[in-house]
Formats: structure tokens, C-alpha cells, sequence
């Protein structure tokens, strides 16, 4: 007995779901028939995946772009602090020595108030040589941001060597005192064989904790101006 229904066919269903999407209304897919409501539904799911995927795969490459750029600066760092890992005692030791070397500079710096005898010394030191003073006056003090300046202003007259010798008392002497501008030239109508030295000698000493601190402040508010004036 021959069957009265026969199974649709594969070629059956593909022309009926075909027949799904014949003269339906883009403006209207909720009266869509199932088929096209699912093909529609595929296609909008496959296109965020895709479009995520290549978002994804842009944002990975501009990473990785970034990560290979930084690359070389790293490796340059990840050099410079191995070196330094590596010469680490030795740096330790060098510090200890240009401490110690600081602290012994600083002893040859005078305080305040051994200002009035570090310039008797620098007197004294002429004198002792039988050198004649024609002018020693101090000038005025410049605060620098840890110590302060002193130039004095010297004439002296006398014979070669004992100007020499003057010289070299004053680069021996316990503080800092260094001689620049100098010249030497024989004195007008003095036939008695002396020199003339006029130099600028200049001596420094450490400034006080309150001088560090009115040092730093007018630094700042110099700073402060000329952003000002800048803007």
C-alpha cells in the first residue's frame, strides 16, 4: 500500500524556506516568516563577532606595536642598572672617599666668625714677607646656595720673589683663598727695583643653617618671578 504522505524531500525544504524570503517588507521584520527571522539573526551575531574579533586583534597589535618600541629603552636601563649592580661596591667605596673628601674641603671653609681672622692672615702673610699693603679692601659678600664669596681687593709692592713667595703662603694657607686678576708691573718713578701687584683675592666660607635657608627661599621666589614674567 502506497503511502498517502510522503517526507518532504532536502530540494523540498530548500525551496520552501526560499519561498520564506520571497516579497517580504525590509521596513517590517517582525512579520518576517521564521526563516528569514533566523537567517537574520545569524548574519547580525556573525557581524559583532567578526567586527569584535578584528577590534580585538587591532587593539592586541597597537599593544604589541608599543610593547617593541619600549623594547630597546628597556633592555638599554636593564643594561645600565646591571653594570651598576655589578660595580655596586665599588661605587660604595667611591662615594665613601668623595664624602670624606667634601668633609675635608669643608674644614678649609670658615664660619662667619672666623672671617675677621682669615683676613688677618692674608695680612700677615704680606707683611711677613716685608711686602708694603697700598690697598687691601674687602668687597661684598655673594651668597651662592651653600657657601658665600669674599673678594678682596690687593696692592702690594715689593721685590719679584717675595710677591712670589706672598703668593704661595696664600695657596698654603689653612682656608681657601684663591688669587685671580693679577698683575704685576713695576711702579711709576721708583728706582728701587720693587714690583706692584694688584690681584683680586677671594676667600669663602660655609653659610649658617638661617643664610642655607633665606639662600633657598630667594631662590625659590626668583624662580617664582620669572615663571611669572614667562607666562
Amino acid at each position: 500500500m502506497a503511502d498517502d504522505n510522503p517526507k518532504p524531500t532536502l530540494s523540498d525544504q530548500l525551496r520552501l524556506a526560499q519561498a520564506q524570503f520571497q516579497g517580504i517588507n525590509p521596513k517590517e521584520p517582525g512579520q518576517w516568516p521564521i526563516v528569514p527571522k533566523v537567517a537574520a539573526w545569524a548574519g547580525v551575531a556573525v557581524s559583532v563577532i567578526v567586527l569584535g574579533w578584528f577590534a580585538l586583534i587591532s587593539s592586541a597589535t597597537d599593544e604589541l606595536t608599543a610593547a617593541q618600541a619600549e623594547e630597546p629603552k628597556l633592555k638599554s636601563e636593564y643594561r645600565d642598572k646591571l653594570t651598576q649592580a655589578v660595580n655596586l661596591e665599588a661605587l660604595k667605596k667611591q662615594k665613601a672617599e668623595v664624602e670624606v673628601y667634601v668633609a675635608q674641603l669643608e674644614k678649609q671653609l670658615p664660619g662667619k666668625a672666623e672671617m675677621d681672622a682669615l683676613l688677618s692672615d692674608i695680612n700677615q702673610a704680606g707683611l711677613g714677607r716685608g711686602l708694603q699693603f697700598e690697598l687691601f679692601r674687602p668687597g661684598q659678600v655673594v651668597v651662592k646656595d651653600y657657601y658665600a664669596e669674599l673678594p678682596i681687593a690687593v696692592k702690594v709692592s715689593g721685590h719679584y720673589n717675595d710677591i712670589g713667595a706672598f703668593a704661595g703662603d696664600i695657596a698654603n694657607l689653612s682656608r681657601i683663598v684663591t688669587l685671580h686678576d693679577l698683575a704685576i708691573m713695576p711702579p711709576a718713578k721708583d728706582a728701587s727695583g720693587n714690583l706692584q701687584m694688584e690681584a683680586t683675592a677671594r676667600t669663602y666660607r660655609y653659610l649658617d643653617p638661617s643664610e642655607v635657608a633665606e639662600a633657598k627661599r630667594a631662590a625659590s621666589e626668583k624662580r617664582k618671578a620669572a615663571g611669572g614674567k614667562a607666562k
